[in-house]
């Protein structure tokens, strides 16, 4: 049957913070469903939103969760585990940067701070599956990055090496959410080792093909790569189980292309944008989803260098509510069809016994 995409929702790491209504969870839910969310993506790196250990250890904390949130008039869309799966795969030149997304006890040990982050995804695929989930979003983390553009040459093998070393860390990560039946839609994103589709590939094949190994698909990641975002999805959309609705712009110059010679967001070719004010073409891209049968969330995160994020989020629910596509389940052109007769059908061609 064909399936319609649900949503407007909202991604909640953004706006959350110290003061009202962005401060506890059942503020921001009914400043979401006020502005005409039907669903909140929850990032479990924010404490004031959802204590993570809580969700997988109790499952009558999960229905106080989700009571919160359907009193206010929303749903959980999916778990996000950014940070975590982040420190999954760090290189050692980002040490020290990524400390900050960790607790205190573990800063300046990087084992210590892994083997954190690998317990915090298993416990989100549990939380995941007490709060009646199916998908979960991260990132991969990595640590071929900085050798991305290859000068000096790379030795022989590194990538090969970073990749698997990657999977080796993923995959137990991965069968715990087999286990629990919740996949991990990876936000593919330059900064992670899965940054496009090749390298979506590379980690795949390394993991067997592991079927919980899936993508949260943000085009606003490949306006910035220039890659083609629309293709993308005809060629992965099997794996597609996650939708961030993000803008952004490409705009080169004679002094400026994809790397941005160092400049801040506001100063760059490439910029994240709200919805609308940028170059995404989201009209195709909700077509081709449609095309596809994709029927999960469609989940703004907002991101711009310009507007505030209060009038992006503003704008934006009405915006995805307007771009969902209801999918019809008969053709234009039923009425004029007639029903199956194979000996008309035969005569139609010529053929004759």
């Amino acid at each position: 049957m064909p399936a319609t995409m649900k949503g407007p929702a909202i991604f909640l790491a953004q706006f959350a913070s110290d003061d009202a209504p962005f401060d506890n969870l059942s503020n921001i839910t009914k400043w979401a469903a006020g502005l005409g969310y039907k669903g909140v993506q929850i990032p479990t790196f924010v404490p004031s939103l959802i204590d993570l250990e809580q969700a997988a250890a109790s499952k009558d904390y999960c229905d106080e969760i989700k009571g919160i949130c359907a009193e206010n008039g929303v749903e959980i869309t999916e778990l996000a585990t950014h940070l975590q799966g982040q420190l999954v795969a760090v290189h050692p030149a980002y040490d020290l940067q990524f400390d900050a997304f960790a607790p205190e006890k573990v800063h300046g040990n990087p084992k210590a701070r892994q083997a954190w982050a690998v317990e915090q995804m298993k416990l989100a695929a549990v939380a995941s599956r007490n709060l009646g989930l199916d998908v979960s979003v991260s990132f991969t983390g990595s640590l071929a990055f900085p050798y991305l553009y290859p000068w000096p040459q790379r030795p022989e093998g590194m990538v090969d090496e970073a990749f698997s070393e990657l999977a080796r860390r993923w995959k137990p990560i991965l069968d715990v959410y087999d286990e629990h039946g919740v996949d991990v839609g990876y936000e593919i994103h330059p900064g992670e080792d899965v940054m496009d589709g090749i390298t979506f590939e590379m980690f795949l094949d390394k993991l067997d093909g592991h079927k919980r190994c899936t993508i949260n698909y943000d085009p606003s990641h490949f306006v910035l790569q220039q890659l083609d975002y629309l293709e993308f999805i005809d060629i992965y959309h099997e794996r597609i189980t996650a939708f961030h609705v993000k803008d952004a712009e490409f705009n080169p110059t004679g002094r400026q292309g994809v790397y941005s010679g160092y400049q801040n967001w506001t100063e760059r070719a490439g910029r994240f944008r709200s919805l609308g004010d940028g170059q995404v073409d989201f009209a195709a891209i909700f077509s081709k989803l449609a095309q596809y049968n994709y029927d999960s969330w469609a989940v703004l995160e907002w991101e711009c260098c310009l507007k505030h994020p209060e009038d992006g989020a503003a704008e934006g629910a009405p915006f995805i509510d307007q771009h969902i596509i209801r999918v019809t389940d008969k053709a234009f052109d039923d009425f004029a069809g007639a029903g199956e007769d194979r000996d008309t059908i035969r005569k139609m061609m010529g053929i004759v016994e």
